[in-house]
């Protein structure tokens, strides 16, 4: 098959696909108000806010960035080549990211526990 054939193939099927999601949620939902439920049960009316998201995010961005500095420094340091260095990239991220979050686990945690008590 050809390339492009491949890639209209793959928007046409994506378009479907969420079409019929579309299309299969307003039927179950014209279901359940025939039925006089209310289509909104079971989903919370507004989402609860999330304060310490950006933190979250800011801490995974700051660890990835510290991960890939790590993974550089170490493959120009040592004699590693292109291709055994790629493992330590990613794992690097991972580590570092993981880090990341741990760490704005514990300022949550943290802040929560002072808010209790």
């Amino acid at each position: 098959m050809e390339p492009g054939i491949v890639f209209i193939m793959l928007f046409l099927c994506a378009t479907a696909m969420v079409f019929g999601i579309r299309y299969l949620s307003n039927k179950e939902r014209m279901a359940m108000i025939e039925r006089g439920i209310d289509p909104r049960m079971g989903k919370p009316a507004q989402s609860a806010p999330k304060p310490f998201l950006s933190l979250k995010f800011g801490l995974l961005m700051v660890g990835l960035g510290l991960g890939l500095i790590a993974a550089l420094l170490t493959v120009v340091n040592t004699n590693i080549d292109n291709k055994e260095s790629v493992p330590l990239y990613f794992g690097s991220i991972f580590i570092f990211g993981g880090m990341g979050l741990i760490v704005s686990y514990a300022i949550e945690k943290k802040w929560l526990d002072q808010q209790k008590s």
